[in-house]
């Protein structure tokens, strides 16, 4: 009897985003049959599946609460998600970078203001010229400002919304991220499978396609690769899939975030990217 997989996914991605469906095929050479189902969805039957698989849910942020009730009710039901339902709860919010960092793991600078402060006081303190205010809650660089002396006054409002909230953190804007781009290093099971750099367009902070950023694949040093993988390691169980974002820094990868729920995985920019997948989805299964 083949395996049936469900590739959750969101209103706007009802029939997954393009690299997301470039893992159809493989599974299908598996004999595990996939179909994209929408996680807000009350009439799917998420019981007659052999696994659940986030992917493409790029509004969970949005609805932060309804998404982690979806997440309980499928762990109360005993259907498998993958990445487990702790491992989700607990990358949801993206204070996990403290418990990362207290792990030994090499993260970029962040604050994590609990009350109103002055934005101009703060960058002078921790000699920063620029910081990225985001939210605690966030993806696609949703309600993200790059900070600076200049507009630091105009961004209060933007910190006060964000405090009253999901919650507020201010990370230091590293340079090198317009010099070199942003890495995203791609993990299956535990193990490295691919990598692109990701660029923001002239005069813009942001390397998310969505607001022009570009993608090229790249191959990273092996030190990169042993950074990313320590990143990794530091949590468990072992998730089916992770994405590493980091900034190289004199030579040291600097981790922005670890992607444990919906990261766009660049499945089409490698060859066999989406079979290692696949292959990841089969042992698991």
């Amino acid at each position: 009897m083949p395996k049936r997989v469900a590739l959750a996914t969101s209103e706007d991605y009802r029939l997954l985003s393009d690299d997301d469906r470039a893992l159809i095929a493989p599974l299908a050479a598996h004999g595990i049959s996939a179909q994209p189902a929408i996680w807000t969805d009350p009439g799917f039957s998420w019981n007659a599946c052999d696994a659940v698989i986030v992917r493409s849910c790029w509004d969970y942020h949005l609805k932060p609460a309804k998404f982690l009730d979806w997440v309980a009710s499928l762990a109360q039901a005993g259907v498998p998600l993958w990445n487990p339902p702790e491992m989700l709860r607990w990358n949801t919010n993206k204070i996990y970078l403290r418990d990362l960092e207290a792990r030994g793991v090499k993260v970029i600078p962040t604050l994590w203001p609990e009350e109103p402060v002055n934005l101009r006081e703060e960058l002078a303190k921790a000699r920063w010229e620029r910081a990225v205010l985001k939210p605690r809650i966030s993806a696609t660089a949703h309600r993200t400002a790059l900070i600076t002396n200049d507009n630091a006054e105009q961004a209060h409002e933007l910190l006060h919304e964000l405090q009253r909230g999901p919650g507020a953190m201010i990370q230091k804007f590293v340079d090198d991220i317009l010099e070199r781009g942003e890495w995203s290093l791609i993990f299956f099971a535990g193990e490295f499978s691919h990598a692109v750099i990701k660029t923001p367009k002239a005069g813009d902070f942001r390397v998310q396609h969505d607001f022009g950023g570009s993608v090229t694949h790249a191959q990273p040093s092996p030190a990169l690769i042993d950074a990313a993988a320590h990143a990794v390691v530091a949590v468990s169980p072992r998730p089916l899939y992770a994405r590493v974002d980091g900034v190289e820094s004199d030579g040291v990868l600097l981790l922005m975030e670890l992607e444990l729920i919906e990261p766009g995985l660049f499945l089409t920019s490698t060859p066999r990217a989406a079979a290692r997948f696949a292959d990841a989805i089969l042992k698991t299964l």
